[in-house]
């Protein structure tokens, strides 16, 4: 069954974009017209990532009125699997350890490939679960196969198909089948770029919203304020951003805990995507990067720091980041979060202070890590020569290239 509830908000996205226009940073770029703009090469990416707040509260607006149905799909379910491909799978890294503490039930998050290879050995044995996919267009070759697949081998599963193009592939083919139920969310979302930016960060709102359904008004505060936040990233962090993105660093390490590090992963996607691989990267937890990832960073190296509020993480992360202080490794740093001390910043750093950020939580603030990444990522493109809009010259594409989709002999149920 599927469900595209209608909204429209084109005037207040209007009103916002001329807002951001009289941000220094944006004025520049915002003042050309919109066919200028997408003849530079930066138009569709450059609008996707400013409306990215005002859509987030229509997601909550279309989660709000499919309550009933999605906790239907998730009564007596026993497990949780959420799965994507590439920028979809880190949104499902975002959300799983949220859903998993919350539903009170097993909760993963499993790359789309994973699970078209691997099938019912993918996931738990316990019966009825529920597979969750997420996907901004709907028609990468691995992701129907995946639903496929399940449905004939394991009958018992139910699926929710959350993706940002109603004609997609997964949104049109299982439109009628009882056990799956698509959410299309907002065409907006459905990002005309090369890069996912929009579509990333409302599908990761989507699927955190599963375990608020009996709540819409945390639901609809939550997104609120992640929306508030948002907007004064973009009002007031874009300059000093943009003027970091144009600063000299070779390559890009970006540090998180928890929900977080699928922000970190998409952010070092968003800054390799964007700069057709000239700008090298990784992402690692702070416990992570001692275990060898630390030979990377040297001088030359931007060094991106998404900071806890929770104490106990943070204690761990301001560890990490006195030791690269102390060893004089690592280039300039950037480091987003609330109440940032001081003693954590040297000459040429950025504190991106993000008001809110500690009460919102650890585990709902990704997508404002992910804006983070998203303006570095362009900004860096466009000081490089690049489009933004489609930079790497044919090399990856907008969907995946179509590939031989291989079945294995009926497995058991």
């Amino acid at each position: 069954m599927a469900f595209t509830p209608a909204t429209n908000s084109d005037a207040d996205l209007e009103r916002w974009i001329e807002k951001l226009a009289g941000q220094p940073e944006l004025d520049r770029l915002l003042s050309p017209s919109p066919e200028e703009r997408l003849a530079a090469g930066y138009g569709h990416t450059l609008s996707e990532i400013c409306q990215q707040p005002l859509l987030w509260t229509d997601t909550a607006l279309r989660l709000t009125a499919v309550q009933p149905l999605l906790a239907q799909l998730l009564d007596g379910a026993k497990w949780l699997v959420v799965t994507g491909s590439g920028s979809s799978q880190y949104a499902a890294e975002c959300v799983y350890p949220a859903l998993q503490a919350e539903l009170g039930i097993p909760a993963l998050a499993a790359g789309s490939g994973w699970l078209l290879l691997e099938g019912v050995r993918a996931i738990p044995p316990a019966r009825p679960g529920v597979v969750v996919s997420l996907a901004r267009s709907g028609d990468s070759p691995e992701s129907a196969p995946v639903v496929e697949g399940f449905l004939e081998s394991a009958p018992e599963v139910r699926h929710l198909v959350i993706t940002c193009n109603g004609d997609g592939q997964l949104a049109t083919q299982f439109k009628d089948c009882a056990q799956v139920t698509v959410l299309v969310l907002d065409d907006r979302t459905n990002d005309r770029s090369l890069v996912m930016t929009s579509s990333f960060t409302s599908m990761t709102i989507a699927a955190r919203s599963l375990s608020w359904l009996e709540s819409a008004g945390m639901l609809e505060c939550t997104v609120s304020r992640l929306a508030e936040a948002g907007r004064h990233i973009l009002l007031h962090q874009t300059h000093s951003i943009a003027e970091l993105a144009r600063s000299p660093y070779r390559r890009v390490l970006f540090l998180a805990s928890g929900c977080r590090f699928g922000a970190a992963r998409e952010s070092a996607l968003k800054m390799l995507e964007m700069n057709a691989g000239a700008v090298p990267t990784m992402a690692e937890t702070y416990l992570g990067l001692r275990h060898g990832p630390m030979c990377m960073v040297d001088r030359e190296t931007l060094v991106v720091c998404f900071l806890s509020s929770d104490p106990v993480a943070r204690a761990y992360e301001e560890d990490l980041i006195a030791e690269i202080q102390r060893k004089g490794i690592g280039g300039r740093k950037l480091i987003a979060g609330e109440n940032i001390p001081a003693a954590l910043l040297d000459a040429g750093d950025l504190a991106v202070a993000i008001p809110g950020m500690a009460a919102l939580g650890d585990d709902n603030v990704a997508v404002l890590d992910a804006m983070v990444g998203q303006l570095l990522a362009f900004f860096r493109c466009l000081a490089g020569g690049l489009r933004p809009d489609m930079p790497s010259d044919g090399v990856i594409s907008r969907v995946v290239n179509e590939f031989t989709v291989r079945r294995r002999k009926r497995e058991a149920l």
